[in-house]
């Protein structure tokens, strides 16, 4: 079974960056494999516009086809967490 977890060598220490893997944290040896990666992902930076262009698309076909009760839905989304301050 492959399980992927993101750490940083240091030398010849590992600093695990998200989840660490249940053998290490049992304190057991395990096998990895490592592969360098050279430079950091390019994430994309939020685009409003194009954001906004497609929520009207959506909205211009007549919305969600699967919520066939729009006020209906967002009432029964909003029962499942309670407001601050309110009952």
């Amino acid at each position: 079974m492959l399980e992927k977890y993101r750490a940083t060598i240091h030398g010849d220490r590992i600093e695990w960056n998200e989840d660490v893997p249940k053998s290490v944290r049992d304190k057991k040896s395990i096998i990895v494999d490592v592969t360098v990666v050279t430079s950091k992902p390019k994430l994309k930076k939020p685009n409003g516009k194009k954001m906004a262009e497609a929520l009207e698309k959506i909205a211009a076909g007549g919305g969600v086809s699967s919520i066939k009760d729009p006020i209906k839905w967002q009432r029964e989304i909003r029962k499942d967490r309670s407001l601050h301050g309110r009952k």
